[in-house]
């Protein structure tokens, strides 16, 4: 039997057919906003599901609520508030209790809004409740800061959404993947989230979890990254060569997920979490510093965060710690396992990987699969490259 959607019900919000149509017809008429990329991925996962059970962005009730008590107004727990910002000369333009047109920076009509609440709030406590620190170095509090002073809140209707058709292979969403799973003979599904090329450890982990679940559901995230992530068409070409290569066919699937990243650390990976409950997984992968960036947040963090809520959310959290290749035990390990010291450890920086990447050097086989390090050459040199 599937996994309940969190907060009961898999929320559907995007327009289909002769509905569609007549929608996108009045969406002319209407004022309009053009929000960002970042606006356009929340958008769609509250169109699909993804979100569920939210219905739009929050209303000021809901807002305070999440960055207070890590729960929506009526007590079902969310962490991370999915909201749209504005100026005030835009909010000024948009009455209450009207409805607005949301374009793209292409032009294209994305969704309608229903405007019931316009009310300002506090960056400083905002970053500061969700993120931690208030630190304009932290990729997810500079986009904070950047924003406008002034949020709308309300319910939407999806009528287009984002372009992914370069990866159109890997699109589901949320309804179709729990079809897919059913279709598969799936009960219990393990999620993982990454938004950086699988590497030799991730691989240990994902195994790990497959010894004891029916599938994976490798999920990498494809919006907005900050500038030096790779980028998401390197990334999904290293993720269809180690799974074409190293993972059983029949055990796995390769799924986009159309997010931003907020780098949110822990209050991301319980959003993580509750996304890929709706998505249908049973358990989810919280691994070392999950949704993390810099050094903001402890290594583990994230997991003992997600942990406190494993019981409310529903879905088995995964708590695997840092894994490496040993020399001496001539395989993948964590520390639970190998009873060896570092120097017997083969690891590598981020930075010291990019930087042999560069140079056309494949890390060690034992830090990365021959064939991934290829992709990430070809696509560091080609014409995607992979900042510093």
């Amino acid at each position: 039997m599937a996994i309940t959607p969190h907060g009961g019900q898999l929320i559907n919000k995007e327009l289909t057919g002769s509905e569609r149509e007549e929608t996108l017809k009045h969406a002319k008429d209407l004022p309009a906003l053009t929000v960002s990329d970042w606006t356009l991925s929340d958008l769609e996962l509250i169109g699909n599901g993804g979100f569920s059970p939210l219905t739009g962005f929050l209303k000021e009730a809901d807002y305070h609520n999440v960055i207070h008590q890590n729960r929506l107004a009526d007590g079902t727990l969310w962490t991370i508030p999915i909201t749209l910002s504005v100026d005030q000369a835009d909010a000024d333009r948009f009455p209450t209790g009207e409805s607005i047109s949301l374009y793209g920076s292409d032009g294209h009509p994305y969704a309608i809004l229903l405007v019931e609440e316009k009310y300002t709030y506090d960056k400083t406590e905002e970053a500061l409740r969700i993120y931690g620190t208030n630190d304009i170095e932290h990729a997810g509090v500079a986009k904070l800061y950047e924003q406008g002073d002034i949020y709308l809140g309300g319910p939407i209707l999806l009528l287009n959404r984002p372009d992914h058709s370069q990866f159109s292979d890997y699109y589901k969403d949320p309804a179709e993947t729990r079809a897919l799973f059913d279709e598969l003979g799936w009960n219990t599904i393990v999620g993982f989230q990454t938004r950086n090329p699988v590497h030799r450890a991730h691989e240990y982990i994902q195994k790990s979890a497959l010894e004891v679940v029916d599938g994976l559901l490798l999920n990498p995230l494809v919006g907005e990254t900050k500038s030096d992530d790779v980028s998401a068409e390197i990334r999904m070409e290293s993720y269809e060569v180690i799974l074409n290569n190293y993972y059983p066919h029949n055990r796995t699937r390769l799924v986009i997920y159309p997010a931003a990243m907020r780098y949110g650390g822990p209050k991301e990976a319980v959003l993580h979490a509750i996304v890929r409950k709706n998505y249908g997984c049973t358990h989810f992968i919280v691994g070392r510093d999950h949704a993390g960036v810099g050094d903001y947040y402890g290594t583990y963090e994230a997991q003992d965060y997600a942990l406190q809520f494993e019981s409310e959310l529903g879905i088995q959290i995964f708590a695997f710690e840092h894994a490496f290749y040993c020399t001496v035990c001539e395989n993948m390990a964590s520390a639970k396992t190998c009873p060896h010291d570092a120097s017997n450890h083969v690891h590598l920086s981020g930075t010291k990987v990019r930087e042999m990447l560069r140079n056309g050097e494949k890390p060690p086989k034992e830090f990365t699969r021959p064939e991934v390090a290829e992709v990430l050459i070809k696509g560091l040199q080609g014409t995607n490259p992979i900042n510093s």
